[in-house]
């Protein structure tokens, strides 16, 4: 879908809209791009107008969803194709987004924006060429190109996803004045098309897969010998994996990525909730 330039609301936006209304206010000032900027709503019996648009007036909306106008009324960011996945408000502004109920990012000490960019850090990004490998939302890419790297190749094997992008202020716009350029946003599944990439193009990978149970070939040991050969010697590597609970799953993910990583050609150690790897010189050491 093109990019989506209305507002979104969540159930506290659509409640403080009907409260203004029901104190006769001619106008709501307030956020309704996920706190990305505050404009003002001009009130009146039929709806409401933002930026020269008219909207009606939202209906009865539910926790933990957000809503999009479709031309007719406010829809729930959601979708069913095969599995269902939502956008997901949080307290920080930039939301989530979840498959059939499983939260795909982190958001509960800090933003999804803000956990990205701290591991986005580790690969330093300024003037490098990157490889962002399951790219979700886009908050890596974001941060990224905050961060003034060269180029990034994004993949995302899911159209669902990149519908809920569409949506998502937070998402970058590979067309955007900001991106210049810098972002090319892929339809795929990188497991398969990484094959095709060239030998050591990049200086800099970032891998965000689903859980392994979700997702086991992006664990590989021949995805990661895949990794090593389209990085450059010295080129550094965060792989996320969560902090699956050794009790109840029976192993340390973490670990046996490390040695797979290792294995691969990397020097590899645990770092905040994932794996950071520089490749090395000779990759089979």
């Amino acid at each position: 879908m093109a990019r989506y330039r209305g507002p979104l609301l969540t159930r506290s936006m659509a409640d403080a809209l009907h409260a203004a209304r029901a104190a006769g206010q001619p106008v709501l000032r307030g956020s309704f791009d996920l706190g990305r900027s505050e404009a003002e709503a001009a009130l009146d019996t039929d709806g409401w107008t933002l930026h020269g648009a008219h909207y009606p007036w939202p209906g009865e909306l539910k926790d933990r969803t957000l809503y999009w106008f479709d031309g007719v009324e406010f829809s729930a960011a959601s979708r069913f194709a095969g599995a269902l996945i939502k956008l997901v408000p949080t307290e920080w502004g930039a939301p989530t987004f979840e498959i059939d109920g499983i939260k795909m990012l982190p958001t509960a000490k800090l933003s999804p924006v803000e956990d990205a960019r701290r591991k986005v850090e580790l690969v330093q990004p300024r003037g490098k060429r990157l490889l962002d490998t399951c790219g979700g939302l886009g908050y890596f890419a974001a941060c990224a190109l905050e961060q003034g790297a060269a180029q990034i190749l994004s993949f995302e094997k899911n159209p669902s996803v990149h519908w809920l992008r569409g949506l998502n202020p937070w998402s970058p716009d590979p067309d955007s004045a900001e991106a210049a350029g810098r972002l090319e946003l892929r339809q795929g599944d990188v497991s398969l098309a990484i094959a095709d990439l060239p030998e050591a193009g990049f200086d800099a990978a970032l891998h965000d897969p689903p859980r392994f149970g979700i997702a086991g070939e992006l664990y590989s040991q021949a995805f990661y010998d895949q990794l090593a050969r389209v990085l450059k010697p010295g080129g550094r590597l965060f792989h996320y994996t969560g902090a699956p609970n050794r009790l109840t799953s029976g192993r340390d993910v973490p670990r046996e990525v490390a040695r797979r990583l290792d294995k691969a050609g990397f020097k590899a150690e645990l770092a905040l909730d994932g794996v950071l790897a520089v490749r090395a010189a000779d990759r089979r050491r």
